[in-house]
């Protein structure tokens, strides 16, 4: 599995705010793909994409509160 952290600047944040952060991914050549961005503010977006198609994205605001959390199922279209 290839894992991967790097460090950004200035990108919106799901607060609305410009925030720096990081950014770590993880993907197993498979088809199971792991990003996830975790905002200097606390802002949260996770995105999981398994082997089986299907996507889970999440975007969580820095005081918890959740502003998306939808999951797509590709094989079952």
């Amino acid at each position: 599995m290839l894992s991967a952290t790097e460090q950004f600047s200035k990108e919106r944040a799901p607060c609305g705010k410009l925030r720096g952060g990081a950014r770590h991914r993880e993907d197993d050549d498979a088809g199971l793909v792991i990003d996830d961005m975790t905002y200097d503010c606390g802002c949260r977006r996770i995105r999981h994409e398994f082997h089986d198609g299907s996507v889970r994205i999440r975007t969580v605001r820095h005081d918890g509160k959740v502003l998306m959390d939808e999951q797509s199922a590709d094989f079952e279209a």
